[in-house]
């Protein structure tokens, strides 16, 4: 009855008692403070001793409490009266009074009791942790030297269940080591050797951290000495295909699950489809006509007319309702036209109220700044203090700041209109002139081709008055008042023709004068934007020391040997070729090398121009007698010096 309730129900509580590190304790032990009296307690694990310590019994089912609810640890210590144990087994509470655990409605206060808010400081890593004596029904172990090394363990491999136990007793059986490892946890398989050492498969991982704590002990069978019944375990990680499978098996679902989750992510964050157009029919057809002619359900509707053309729903029979759709749809082109011309009048009168409000706002300014120039003469300047004079200075000088800022904004903005109706008017005389241009050059065309077929007909009357002249020698002479008739009919033909012939000539060569006085007249107006431009360029310029260093380069440029830019590709290729050639290469070396590039490349030319840039190229002759040959070498670099 005075035992306090504990928070969990321990006949149900499955879950195992955890530890902070690999090294914890697995099983704590009770305090043995008589060394004499530990033969007593091994056979009476259930009574109390004289000084009041106590032992858990080791026969009795292991109760294992998870760490991570302090309280119900806490409880369950103070229901047996035991001093509340660390993780290490060192009491929390030195001054700690077992008896106040049994007293019957009073809870022993602990630092870990709901309420107090007060958590134990955690154990740091490098503490020696102190092992202890552990007793089972068949066996003892003993605690390692703690002066000793930890044992070495090999690299923990992934999903790790298993482990290897070596230094068993040559007469240890499964049975005890099932009974000595199952206090880790959930005990699957064992596989025992013949030469003192198995491999244990847990349930869980952690139980093998667990069992990893009992490396270095020594084991004893009942009381014998003999060294059959004695070995020293060596606990370590075991690699096995089970443990690998299963953890693969493990991460895969992770990996799926995590795909899930982001497969989810993305269609929540996705931004929704559009919704369906629906399909063509007579209802639909007329429902999207009249939303057609509405101009605020106007791009909706477009939209599904768009859609149906591109399924290809137009045929013979709905012909009609798509043109007067389309119909219908072009009307609104006028509407978007006037409503761009409204907006562009908008900005228009914005831009003129801004430029309007500005250089009301510079007249502002310069009031302002022609006080203080009017306040800083020396007739009122003499009267300030120090400090207002200081303050009047820089209030002028912010203000001129400002007031230039301004100026500059507005002189901006009236050089932009001033360009773009400079731009405007060269535009509407270049097209002016290119259409009169164009319409000259069709009329000439059309007086050319008049002429030729003129001259054509010229011809083939020719000819026949020459048949008819050769027929009227050889016919009778009854036929000649026919035949006059007709040579005079032919003569007046003629004549008109010829007459008619000089007509157009005389045109075509006016349209020609004509032609040649626009071709001039273009001339002299591409001149005059020339010179504008350079004009302009000029006074945009700083100074005139970059006018006068023009001309020289100028000079350089219409006297340099290079004529184009072929001639400057064909320079730069052939300085790489005879540099990469330092003792020279001859004139047929060379051009077979730019004959592969270009095949128009020609020998002679090749040469003349290497013969102009002396300062580039020097020719030099190689050898004696037969084996005589010119040689081209590069020599830009001494040139650089010399020029």
């Amino acid at each position: 009855m005075g035992l306090n309730q504990l928070p969990f129900d321990p006949a149900n509580n499955n879950e195992p008692l955890q530890f902070g590190s690999a090294s914890g304790p697995l099983v704590t032990e009770g305090l043995i403070e008589n060394g004499g009296e530990s033969s007593k307690k091994r056979k009476r694990t259930n009574t109390p001793s004289a000084d009041n310590s106590r032992t858990l019994n080791v026969d009795s089912t292991a109760m294992t409490l998870p760490m991570s609810d302090p309280t119900a640890w806490a409880t369950a210590m103070n229901n047996l009266g035991m001093a509340p144990l660390g993780i290490a087994g060192q009491p929390i509470l030195p001054d700690f009074d077992p008896a106040l655990g049994m007293m019957t409605g009073i809870p022993p206060i602990t630092p870990m009791m709901p309420g107090l808010g007060i958590v134990p400081p955690p154990i740091p890593p490098d503490m020696p942790v102190v092992k202890e004596i552990i007793h089972c029904k068949s066996c003892t172990l003993f605690p390692p030297n703690p002066n000793l090394p930890p044992p070495a363990t090999r690299e923990r491999p992934p999903g790790c269940k298993t482990v290897f136990v070596g230094g068993l007793p040559e007469n240890g059986t499964e049975q005890i080591i099932v009974e000595v490892f199952e206090q880790c946890g959930e005990i699957i398989a064992i596989r025992k050797s013949k030469k003192n050492f198995c491999h244990i498969r847990f349930a869980e991982e952690y139980m093998v951290d667990k069992a990893l704590y009992l490396s270095g002990y020594r084991i004893r069978l009942g009381s014998s000495t003999d060294k059959k019944d004695t070995g020293r375990l060596h606990v370590d990680f075991a690699q096995a295909r089970d443990d690998l499978y299963e953890w693969e098996c493990k991460q895969r679902m992770l990996a799926r699950e995590e795909r899930h989750r982001r497969r989810m992510e993305e269609e929540r964050l996705r931004p929704p489809s559009p919704p369906p157009v629906v399909h063509y029919s007579d209802h639909e057809c007329s429902i999207v006509a009249e939303k057609l002619k509405d101009d605020s359900k106007f791009s909706e509707a477009v939209q599904t007319l768009l859609t149906w053309i591109e399924r290809g729903e137009v045929n013979r029979r709905s012909a009609n309702n798509f043109y007067s759709m389309i119909q219908s749809a072009n009307s609104h082109v006028r509407r978007l036209v006037n409503e761009k011309a409204a907006h562009e009048k908008d900005m228009e009168e914005a831009k003129e109220k801004f430029k309007q409000a500005l250089s009301g706002i510079l007249i502002q300014f310069e009031q302002i700044v022609a006080v203080y120039h009017s306040a800083s003469k020396q007739k009122a300047w003499d009267h300030f203090t120090k400090a207002q004079r200081k303050n009047i200075s820089v209030w002028c000088k912010q203000a001129e700041e400002i007031r230039n800022i301004h100026n500059d904004e507005l002189m901006g903005i009236r050089r932009e209109e001033e360009m773009e109706m400079s731009d405007d008017e060269i535009e509407e005389t270049t097209e002016t002139k290119e259409t009169e241009e164009s319409a000259l050059v069709s009329q000439a065309e059309a007086l050319k081709e008049e002429n030729d077929s003129l001259r054509w007909q010229l011809d083939a009357y020719r000819n026949e008055v020459e048949l008819l002249k050769q027929e009227q020698g050889k016919a009778p002479r009854e036929d000649d008042p026919n035949k006059e008739q007709q040579l005079k009919l032919l003569q007046q033909a003629l004549q008109g023709m010829q007459q008619h012939l000089l007509k157009v000539q005389e045109e075509y060569k006016k349209k020609e004068a004509e032609l040649e006085k626009l071709k001039d007249d273009k001339l002299q107006v591409e001149k005059m934007l020339e010179n504008l431009k350079e004009k302009e360029s000029r006074t945009s310029r700083l100074g005139t020391s970059n006018q006068d260093s023009d001309y020289p380069l100028e000079k350089t440029m219409n006297s340099s040997p290079i004529k184009s830019e072929r001639e400057a590709l064909l320079v730069g290729i052939i300085s790489t070729f005879l540099h990469v050639h330092p003792f020279g290469a001859s004139i047929e070396y060379i051009c077979s090398y730019l004959q592969r590039l270009d095949n128009k490349i020609c020998t002679s030319d090749v040469e003349r121009l290497m013969g102009r840039l002396q300062h580039t190229f020097k020719q030099e002759m190689t050898g004696v007698g037969a084996s005589l040959e010119k040689r081209w070498k590069f020599c830009g670099f001494e040139g650089l010096k010399l020029t």
